[in-house]
């Protein structure tokens, strides 16, 4: 069995930001593997490319450009608004507005997004809402560890339940 369309795939991997000798961003484990139905869209398409094909215990190297990955850097994600729309009762809580912390917020259409504080001023504050890895390179080495067909209520729902992956 290889890795293919409806496979429930088990693999580990080691994440660095833009080369072999980058930052190690992200891990998962043996204990802690990722569980995935593959070709269904919940992982990044190039990812799922550079693993098409393998079997278990075959290892994998290989790096995803930003535009492959989370996208290029953009300035237009970087936005400034009114302080006022952070107020709760009428008061700001400095505790959110600290630079650096990320804020769930939504766009104006009502989809979720995230942005991280950049700066506040008297009047308004710079938020960030570009992907933490946007404009990155994704360096990933890893193993598939376990390969299996995907259930029938798995292929209906998209997604893997069962060990690592059940609904919670």
């Amino acid at each position: 069995m290889t890795v293919s369309q409806n496979k429930v795939v088990s693999l580990t991997y080691e994440l660095k930001i833009n080369d072999a000798s980058g930052e190690v961003v992200d891990i998962a484990d043996a204990s802690q593997p990722l569980v995935f139905l593959y070709g269904t869209g919940n992982l990044l398409p190039k990812f799922e490319a550079n693993i098409f094909n393998l079997n278990v215990n075959d290892s994998f190297e290989f790096t995803l450009s930003a535009a492959d990955g989370y996208g290029e850097f953009t300035q237009e994600a970087v936005v400034t608004l009114p302080i006022d729309i952070f107020m709760i009762d009428g008061k700001i809580d400095p505790e959110m507005l600290k630079l650096g912390n990320v804020i769930p917020m939504q766009d104006n259409e009502g989809h979720p997004l995230e942005g991280v504080v950049k700066s506040v001023e008297k009047d308004a504050v710079v938020m960030d809402f570009n992907h933490p890895m946007a404009g990155k390179n994704l360096y990933f080495t890893g193993k598939i560890i376990e390969l299996r067909e995907a259930t029938e209520e798995e292929l209906s729902h998209g997604h893997v339940h069962g060990p690592h992956g059940h609904h919670h």
